[in-house]
């Protein structure tokens, strides 16, 4: 016997309940909730009606199984607005600090953010060898401590060392994360076509194509 899967596209109609789940009693839509006022939003109300804005991406993964867990959904909204936050925040920085400062933990600073770098290095390495669903996480960490390490190369070096902090960025740095997003990307692809193959096996993808 082959094994069920719960499939299912977009996320169900609110109320309803999913394939392979009994039906549930539902309370009475016009009954007015008790101990809550006629203004009041409840938490789920509002990450429903936010949820409602956007939909789901159109990917292979989601006509599966999209992801409805309580932290994704608060997810979306919360980080756009700490996004939105840290305008305003930037801005403030860029006008109140110093163009010079002293640190006694300079060295301290490079050699621990080198660590940082050495271990996602090799994670992406070995998650390559082993060709894991985890090269994409490991190289798009890769990627971005490559362009930050290039950044503060750039901006922290003195005059008389900028041409070796320019071409290490050129050559080195700045190539490699390139790489490392392409291997991010690549093995998100992958995972994608996967999926579409699994489904068009099991009958359960009609009109899906890879990408």
């Amino acid at each position: 016997m082959s094994r069920s899967w719960p499939w299912r596209r977009g996320r169900p109609e609110q109320g309803q309940p999913e394939q392979g789940q009994p039906e549930q009693n539902q309370p009475e839509q016009n009954q007015p909730e008790q101990g809550r006022g006629s203004g009041a939003v409840a938490p789920e109300d509002l990450l429903s009606r936010l949820d409602s804005l956007v939909e789901p991406a159109a990917e292979p993964e989601n006509a599966v199984l999209t992801d409805d867990t309580r932290a994704v959904r608060w997810a979306g909204p919360l980080f756009t607005l700490f996004a939105v936050i840290m305008v305003p925040w930037t801005v403030y920085i860029g006008e109140s600090l110093p163009m010079r400062q002293l640190s006694s933990h300079y060295d301290a600073s490079w050699a621990g953010f080198d660590v940082l770098l050495v271990a996602a290095l090799a994670g992406t390495g070995y998650f390559a060898l082993r060709r894991s669903r985890y090269l994409a996480m490991a190289a798009t960490a890769t990627a971005v401590l490559l362009i930050v390490d290039a950044w503060f190369d750039l901006m922290t070096t003195p005059e008389g060392q900028i041409v070796q902090s320019i071409v290490l960025a050129a050559v080195v740095e700045l190539p490699l994360a390139a790489v490392c997003i392409w291997l991010g990307l690549h093995t998100q692809e992958l995972s994608e076509r996967r999926i579409v193959l699994l489904m068009r096996r099991r009958g359960g993808a009609s009109g899906l194509g890879p990408r």
